[in-house]
């Protein structure tokens, strides 16, 4: 039996709507899982941290 994820939607998501991601680290934080926050029943990604980090990196420059 897995443990369920506990989802964070981003601080700058706003209560308006629009395009929102949610994020959820796996147990032991060994898996960053990702999803549409308009979709909860969706399919999600899930990456390394240090594809998360190479990411997010990506995004902010």
């Amino acid at each position: 039996m897995s443990t369920p994820l506990t989802w964070f939607k981003s601080s700058y998501s706003s209560d308006q709507g629009g395009q929102c991601l949610e994020v959820a680290t796996g147990t032991g934080s060994d898996t960053v899982h990702v999803r549409d926050s308009k979709l909860t029943d969706g399919p999600t990604l899930a990456v390394s941290p240090a594809t998360w980090a190479d990411l997010t990196r990506w995004v902010a420059a």
